[in-house]
């Protein structure tokens, strides 16, 4: 009778058992460049919707709320499929309705800008703000009171209405209208477009023109 050699024990590999591991290095690779894509709005700078949403920013957040199920986290988990969702709704200009901004506190907030005389809300979402000279009546202003509203709420639903209150004809007293996160003429969604001033800019270049051919 010949010798029977023992059957070695084959190893198994076990690619559920490696998850987590292949989950916490995604997570470490994709990171850096998810929360790149995530500051880009400097704190000096409004902050700005409309932009698509990256696959790196999502494949982040999935990989972040996969290692936090497999550890037990759930609220780690939830805070990523939050942000996720997050970052479509600020894609698609949709405005956070829970965070509203106070109407006297947005006042407040803006009277300490140089420049700026008074300010009044027309209605839920148009803040008209008076500014002193036309020097002031420009997109940085915007900007900067854009800016100073951003800690009170989402300033997706705002559109800022300048207006300058030393101007002295027509064009200087044209309104310069912006949404805080928009480029201009953008709205967000459901977001009317409010006729701000008395008299439209369409009447407005329709004189200047017929005054012109009356000059020649």
């Amino acid at each position: 009778m010949g010798f029977i050699r023992p059957l070695k024990k084959r190893r198994v590999w076990y690619p559920d058992a490696l998850a987590p591991v292949f989950a916490a290095l995604l997570c470490i690779a994709i990171y850096p460049i998810a929360k790149y894509e995530s500051d880009r709005d400097a704190p000096d700078r409004p902050q700005q919707a409309g932009k698509p949403v990256t696959a790196y920013a999502v494949a982040a957040h999935i990989a972040g709320a996969r290692v936090a199920v497999l550890a037990g986290d759930s609220r780690t988990a939830e805070a990523h499929v939050q942000a996720i969702a997050h970052d479509v709704a600020r894609s698609a200009r949709v405005s956070d309705a829970s965070r509203p901004i106070a109407h006297e506190a947005a006042r407040t907030a803006v009277r300490a800008l140089p420049g700026v005389r008074s300010s009044v809300w027309l209605d839920a979402a148009n803040f008209v703000v008076m500014v002193d000279g036309a020097r002031n009546r420009s997109m940085d202003m915007i900007d900067r009171v854009c800016v100073a509203l951003q800690p009170l709420g989402d300033t997706l639903a705002v559109v800022v209405n300048l207006e300058d209150v030393t101007a002295k004809n027509g064009d200087a007293a044209e309104v310069l209208s912006r949404n805080c996160q928009l480029r201009k003429g953008g709205r967000a969604f459901m977001q009317a477009k409010r006729q701000v001033e008395v008299i439209a800019p369409e009447f407005r270049q329709t004189f200047k023109a017929q005054q012109t051919r009356k000059a020649l």
